[in-house]
């Protein structure tokens, strides 16, 4: 079965090599209009930026669209045996409806099928509550002259087992052996590049093995995470990446903690130098002012970051 994903506009610009990538909704709005306007000042003319929001969404987000943005419902990108159950953040996919497709979940499938269907030779993956802070192209990922793959040898161990979790079901889906013991290879980044045509490769091998559509045999899953997917692809069904990289070009705070402005800017000014994009977790609890203040201080003293600013 040949993977089959709609495009319904999703493409780039003539001559781009990099396009953006956004699952959000709602409660995430305002993160989400900074970060586009970090995309739009840090990236060149051709890149665009693809929002993906539930349908009830699109209105709101809407004032985004333009020439470089594009907002897409969500439902454009998933198969039509997938309903939202309403009142709940959670899917039901007629084809296989046990067990249902937890929210996510469903996002990270929005993720995988909306970069298969761009055309272009890299996807930046970032969520509403990441920022820009330094001019960024497909060659900020390269290594070598080649597009690399983030690998962390060793970085899932004992204290991480929902990592350990997330191997078992990309390696079952991909049709390989259970992990070892031991410490394994982590591939979750801030920020993640992806391939377009990697990732479609990807999603045909998961057919192949599993005999469904890529879309149900994901959803299935309780446990799952995109990027340990690809990972374990590029890794261990290709042969290898060209290139890697164990160092993320993000500064992340991903601990459900809040942070107050002085605890903002000693992690960012404490980074080491180079990194292209600041990664705040939703889930923190930061009030939007505190970390709008923060960040505009940072850019305006950064090396590198001084275009554009965060109001």
């Amino acid at each position: 079965m040949m993977v089959n994903l709609p495009v319904n506009g999703a493409g780039s610009s003539p001559g781009s090599d990099l396009a953006v990538v956004t699952p959000s909704y709602v409660p995430d709005r305002e993160l989400c209009i900074d970060l586009n306007r970090s995309v739009l000042e840090m990236t060149g003319p051709g890149v665009v930026h693809h929002i993906i929001v539930p349908d009830r969404d699109l209105g709101v987000f809407a004032v985004l669209r333009g020439p470089r943005t594009e907002v897409h419902a969500a439902s454009e990108f998933l198969p039509s045996s997938f309903i939202r159950l309403s009142r709940f953040n959670v899917w039901i996919n007629a084809a296989h409806p046990w067990p249902p497709v937890r929210g996510w979940i469903a996002q990270q499938i929005l993720k995988l099928a909306v970069v298969a269907a761009l055309h272009v030779d890299g996807a930046l993956l970032l969520d509403s509550d990441s920022l820009l802070i330094r001019d960024t192209n497909l060659d900020t990922f390269r290594k070598d002259g080649r597009i690399a793959l983030y690998r962390a040898p060793g970085a899932v161990d004992a204290s991480l087992p929902g990592h350990r979790q997330w191997h078992v079901s990309g390696r079952r889906l991909l049709g390989l052996p259970p992990p070892p013991e031991g410490d394994l290879a982590d591939y979750i980044c801030w920020p993640c590049l992806w391939e377009p045509a990697v990732v479609r490769n990807l999603l045909q091998h998961i057919q192949n093995v599993t005999g469904r559509d890529w879309h149900t045999a994901v959803g299935a899953e309780l446990h799952f995470s995109e990027m340990m997917l690809y990972g374990l692809y590029v890794d261990e069904v290709t042969g290898g990446p060209a290139a890697s990289i164990s160092e993320m070009c993000g500064i992340v705070h991903s601990d459900e903690v809040p942070l107050d402005q002085a605890d903002i800017e000693r992690l960012l000014h404490g980074a080491a130098p180079g990194k292209h994009v600041v990664m705040l977790s939703a889930k923190a609890g930061i009030p939007l002012d505190v970390r709008r203040r923060a960040l505009r201080s940072f850019r305006q003293t950064a090396p590198g970051s001084e275009r554009g600013d965060i109001q």
